[in-house]
């Protein structure tokens, strides 16, 4: 199509008519609108999609990388806990008096022996107990000369055979009655060959002293109505009873193994072994208790201390393993970065359970065996260039 200049013919055709302005303006019209058609169309582009969980690295050589293995590895649980005396090896310690503490010899924490005296209670009980070990002492003395009487006249025949047998039968129930005051007198720790109202109340194991509820100068009431004086507990062998949820028990046995920690021995790890697993749930935290029974030799492990158990089955299954290091934690969430390609990194969520024996973490979910992931996860997050990659 031949150019044309348009400001010269504009000037031109202005030096005609009106009329001819009009034709050339319609025809100037008609030859753009034909022209502007001629046009090829514009070309829409699809709309560019970021992934955020895929990063680009300027120099992947920089991060090294690790296969994801399979191992036959024990199920591991862990679980919070507490130590507490062994329940077989506890003694609650009571007294069978009333009365008051006029000397108490001995404090929560410390070491006694078994007939060691704890405490002393001069108590109205075994006053009473005493008289009433004196009244039967007496009518079993009166009575026993009385049958010696009726039996030497009976020998000379003074009096009958029925005379006899009463007194006879009066001098047994006399001490009967002797010796019901002398037991009742033992009951409640006195001395029937010592009548005194003291009661000394003596250890009946050997062991620490776990729990006190009683002071000097204290009022002690009857058996029914208070509690125990003393818990004394020998502490040579504890338990750790550890709260471990329902989602996780199918995976716990008896007689399986548990690493305990302790908070006060970051430095030592207690081996134990499963000796229960309660058969009830706790309906409000949805955990049952798991007993370990550990040895306590040295007496390093006391009450109330707080433990983390490890749970380990005897049974062997298979597991995800990978480097410790290459799980990041992040929004508490566990992070992995698998290779996708030369540069491609992906950025996963995965579920970790415990550790393998040899440091690395195994991973529940998330990613399989053969995945190339960064070793490094941490340094891989902060150092890589964050330049999102489209699908």
């Amino acid at each position: 199509m031949k150019r044309f200049d348009l400001p010269i013919l504009i000037r031109r055709t202005l030096s005609f008519e009106p009329l001819l302005l009009t034709m050339f303006l319609v025809g100037l019209s008609a030859w753009t609108t034909s022209c502007s058609k001629n046009d090829p169309p514009a070309v829409s582009r699809p709309p560019v999609t970021i992934d955020p969980s895929v990063f680009e690295a300027e120099h992947p050589e920089l991060f090294k990388t690790a296969n994801a293995e399979m191992r036959r590895l024990p199920s591991i649980v862990t679980a919070n806990g507490t130590v507490s005396p062994d329940v077989n090896r506890t003694i609650h310690v009571t007294s069978l008096g009333s009365g008051r503490v006029v000397d108490l010899k001995v404090k929560l924490g410390d070491q006694v022996l078994k007939g060691q005296t704890l405490l002393v209670i001069s108590s109205p009980d075994l006053a009473s107990a005493f008289a009433d070990y004196e009244k039967a002492k007496a009518d079993e003395s009166l009575s026993h000369k009385a049958l010696d009487r009726a039996q030497m006249l009976y020998d000379r025949g003074a009096i009958a055979a029925k005379d006899l047998e009463v007194a006879q039968d009066a001098e047994d129930k006399a001490k009967v009655d002797l010796d019901t005051a002398d037991h009742h007198v033992r009951i409640l720790g006195g001395d029937p060959a010592n009548p005194a109202p003291l009661i000394e109340l003596k250890a009946p194991v050997s062991g620490t002293i776990v729990e006190q509820n009683v002071a000097g100068s204290e009022g002690v009431k009857s058996l029914d109505n208070t509690p125990n004086l003393f818990t004394i507990a020998n502490l040579a062998e504890v338990w750790v009873v550890c709260d471990v949820f329902e989602n996780d028990l199918a995976a716990v046995h008896v007689n399986d193994s548990a690493d305990i920690h302790l908070n006060a021995f970051p430095d030592r790890t207690f081996r134990g072994m499963v000796a229960d697993i309660s058969r009830v749930l706790d309906p409000n935290t949805r955990s049952a208790k798991v007993r370990v029974v550990l040895g306590n030799p040295d007496g390093s492990l006391r009450p109330g201390m707080f433990a983390v158990a490890t749970f380990r089955s005897q049974k062997l299954t298979d597991r995800i393993v990978v480097p410790a290091t290459a799980i990041m934690r992040l929004h508490d969430k566990d992070w992995v970065f698998r290779k996708e390609g030369e540069r491609r990194f992906r950025k996963i969520e995965v579920v970790a359970d415990g550790l393998a024996p040899d440091g690395k973490q195994e991973i529940r979910r998330g990613v399989t065996q053969g995945d190339e992931l960064v070793i490094n996860a941490l340094e891989f997050s902060t150092e890589v260039a964050e330049k999102k990659v489209g699908d």
